[in-house]
Formats: structure tokens, sequence, C-alpha cells
């Protein structure tokens, strides 16, 4: 059965995120998603939701994360957005390229990729980034 939908608002603070993952893992828990697959959505959850916070809106705490919780006939649908200046995934390092090993940026948007079985980064009508990430049932 899909259709269950759940909205979520956090700040843009640190301490934020773990409240966003607990909403995200309770969803999926909810609707039924297998266990070994709860700790992908923990992890990518956790990433998206730290780019937003951090990077996206910078920690200001005026700006705000929004989080969508789907039960969509794929599985488990979540979006992420901030309001920050947004960016291009594209432009961000391969982590797992030799001279980019030691950097700290762009493991996160690896873990997504790992963890997920689709990512997509979208630039929304009003600025920020809007990502959406699907874990398949």
């Amino acid at each position: 059965m899909s259709g269950k939908l759940k909205t979520i608002s956090i700040s843009s603070k640190i301490e934020s995120i773990d409240k966003a993952v607990q909403a995200a893992v309770a969803f999926a828990e909810s609707i039924g998603v297998a266990e070994d697959a709860i700790f992908g959505i923990d992890m990518a959850v956790r990433e998206v939701v730290a780019n937003a916070v951090k990077h996206g809106n910078k920690l200001d705490e005026n700006k705000t994360v929004e989080l969508t919780f789907e039960d969509s006939d794929n599985g488990f649908e979540v979006t992420v957005r901030d309001f920050g200046d947004g960016f291009k995934v594209e432009e961000v390092p391969d982590p797992t390229d030799a001279e980019n090993l030691m950097k700290d940026s762009g493991r996160g948007i690896l873990f997504m990729r790992t963890f997920m079985d689709e990512v997509e980064w979208m630039s929304p009508k009003g600025g920020g980034t809007l990502v959406k990430m699907i874990k398949n049932r």
C-alpha cells in the first residue's frame, strides 16, 4: 500500500540533523522498509540533511530545511530542500579519484548514491537545492 506522506521542517542547526534522521527512519519502518535498508536510509538522510544545514543554508537558523517522506509506488521516497544559494552536483570533485582521496568534500554525495537506489538534485523555483532520493521496495 502506498500513499502515506509526512512533511517536517527543521531549523538549520547541527542538532536538527538527528531529529530529521530519526523522523526518516521512523517513517521508513512504519511503511515496512526492510531492516537491512534502514541503515542506508539513515546514512543517506544524515548526509543530505547535514549538507542542507551546513552547505546550503550555511547554519542560518532563520532558514529551514524541509523534508518530505513518501510511501510511493517505488518505495521509500524522501525529498530534502534547503534555501541556500544552490550548487551544481557535477562540479563537486569525485572523492574516488586519486587526486581527491584526501579531500573532505564529495563523500556525502557518494554515500547517498551508494545507499539509495535513485538520487536526483534539482534547483527549485525560489532558490536553494532540492534532493530527491528513493530506496526501492
